[in-house]
């Protein structure tokens, strides 16, 4: 059961348009960066207010409509366990191996996607 490998939601990821705007909306808000980070030439800020935690990153292309979340993240215990039981469980998988970014954190992540029902894309990521 792939429920034994995460622990609750981790993040909601929303990409931006202009990153410095986006973080000084999401400041007004009372969120703090926790983590700005750079990955492959972009920028990605995490914005977390009491436990609500938000990716928001630059480079990808923006839905600017309304639903235009990116993914949520739950915090994952073992990405290659998970991983390894969505295959067998036959989910979706958004995602063809576990996927690493070293630049994330202090030790870096390991995460996967799988898709839900309404097309909503749904990472398991393991903080390293």
């Amino acid at each position: 059961m792939l429920s034994k490998y995460f622990t609750g939601v981790q993040h909601i990821g929303i990409p931006a348009n202009d990153l410095d705007q986006t973080i000084k909306f999401y400041k007004s808000l009372g969120f703090k960066v926790a983590g700005l980070f750079n990955n492959q030439g972009n920028r990605c800020a995490f914005m977390k207010y009491n436990t609500l935690m938000i990716e928001t990153w630059e480079g990808d292309p923006c839905a600017n409509k309304d639903g235009a979340i990116n993914h949520f993240a739950v915090n994952c215990t073992d990405a290659d366990k998970a991983f390894a039981e969505a295959k067998k469980d036959g989910y979706h998988l958004l995602d063809d191996h576990v996927e690493s970014i070293p630049a994330y954190w202090k030790h870096g992540i390991h995460f996967f996607k799988i898709q839900g029902p309404n097309h909503e894309a749904i990472e398991f990521c393991q903080i390293l």
